[in-house]
């Protein structure tokens, strides 16, 4: 019979990363090579499935529409810890690779932009690590591993939750708190960073559709033209943040699209204006929202058009428990030491659907170092020569071992 988990002393641990680190890093590359979009990843799922198979870990798959995966482990005897739960994302984008890297994308048009496949080799190496803990030692408290589909636009996170991932539906006892990382190029390797409170935004999207009324381009005066009332509208949104807005209150509003007309000679009857708004607190996003609305049809009327606005609304705002956020900070200091633990001051405007998840347990999600030393700057998320640091895999694996023994 199994007893309760021993403490691994740091040393232990470390060496048995290094075992793991060459076969996690091919098994990175080949993730990267063969990358998949938002609830395609049948091949990312094929992998992961069969590597929880051979490290003897109890999961059940086809969940989130059919590319996710909940993993569990249970406590050794004696273990009596909450249930600690670990996520990673596992698809790509839509964005041809431009690396060079021998492990390039081999699917033209989709790569792995955002370090996905980084995040679900960690991961898969935490998995691996854990199950050789609990068989020899047994563990402290039962660990569930999410691999999450779909979370580039696709709300995979809200699918995991909504099919049990987090209550016990599925595998394992209710989860009590959660953690996920993310791969940042603009932090040093070999550290982490998080915030208590708002750590990423809320994401939403917005299309303004602007009828007017068409006319060949030298009468101009025959036209109500949805090209010059859609520049006026995009020129005008930025006043949004300018004039409406605390300054001291972080809100993004970004148009992103134009779509108008088919050739020179005609003033086209419709044009079509996108973008995004991004906030950190509800009432601004309702302030965002109404200025939106007042400005568009307002200065589309002013030009003899209308405005038709849709607005539809994305991810929720990353928010860290305070509590789940300073047990991290103590492990992350007592795993890597207090100079690899950075201050994250301001929140990224960025959005992530690790959100969900924070809507029903306590979650932290923090910042994983990818730049190297020596280096000012390395290409950023989702820009096509992006790849994932694989010497940041051992330090991924390293804190996430340590929140599922300790955090």
């Amino acid at each position: 019979m199994q007893t309760t988990t021993a403490t691994v002393s740091p040393a232990e641990l470390r060496a048995m990363i290094a075992a793991e680190i060459p076969s996690i890093t091919a098994l990175r590359r080949d993730m990267h090579a063969h990358p998949e979009i938002a609830y395609e990843e049948s091949r990312t799922a094929g992998v992961i499935r069969r590597e929880l198979d051979l490290a003897g870990v109890r999961f059940v798959g086809d969940l989130a529409g059919g590319t996710g995966t909940l993993a569990h482990l249970p406590a050794g005897t004696g273990g009596s810890n909450g249930p600690v739960a670990l996520r990673a994302d596992i698809d790509a984008l839509p964005i041809t690779e431009e690396t060079g890297a021998p492990w390039s994308s081999t699917r033209p048009g989709c790569m792995h932009a955002c370090g996905h496949d980084g995040h679900t080799a960690i991961l898969i190496g935490t998995a691996r690590v854990l199950a050789r803990l609990a068989r020899s030692t047994g563990l402290p408290q039962p660990v569930t591993l999410l691999f999450q589909p779909a979370e580039e636009g696709g709300a995979g996170g809200k699918r995991m939750v909504e099919d049990g991932c987090l209550d016990g539906r599925v595998l394992g006892p209710a989860v009590s708190r959660i953690y996920g990382l993310h791969g940042w190029t603009m932090m040093p390797l070999g550290s982490v960073g998080s915030r208590p409170g708002p750590m990423l935004a809320a994401a939403d999207r917005f299309t303004i559709d602007i009828v007017g009324h068409g006319a060949h381009a030298a009468q101009p005066h025959a036209s109500r033209d949805p090209i010059v009332a859609g520049s006026a509208i995009v020129q005008a949104l930025q006043s949004i943040v300018a004039r409406a807005i605390d300054p001291f209150d972080p809100v993004v509003v970004s148009v992103t699209q134009f779509h108008a007309g088919t050739t020179h000679n005609i003033i086209p009857e419709r044009a079509s204006v996108m973008g995004t708004v991004r906030t950190l607190r509800a009432e601004s996003k309702e302030i965002a929202i109404a200025r939106l609305h007042t400005i568009a049809e307002g200065i589309a009327r002013a030009h003899g058009c209308t405005a038709h606005i849709e607005y539809h609304h994305g991810y929720p705002v990353t928010r860290n428990d305070p509590r789940t956020f300073g047990t991290f900070e103590d492990v992350a200091r007592r795993t890597l030491g207090s100079a690899r633990v950075q201050p994250v001051e301001h929140p990224s405007m960025g959005g992530e659907d690790f959100s969900y998840y924070g809507e029903v347990v306590p979650a932290c999600f923090f910042l994983l170092g990818l730049l190297p030393d020596g280096e000012g700057s390395m290409p950023g998320l989702h820009h096509p020569r992006f790849d994932f640091n694989d010497d940041a895999l051992a330090t991924g694996i390293e804190v996430f071992v340590r929140l599922a023994l300790e955090g």
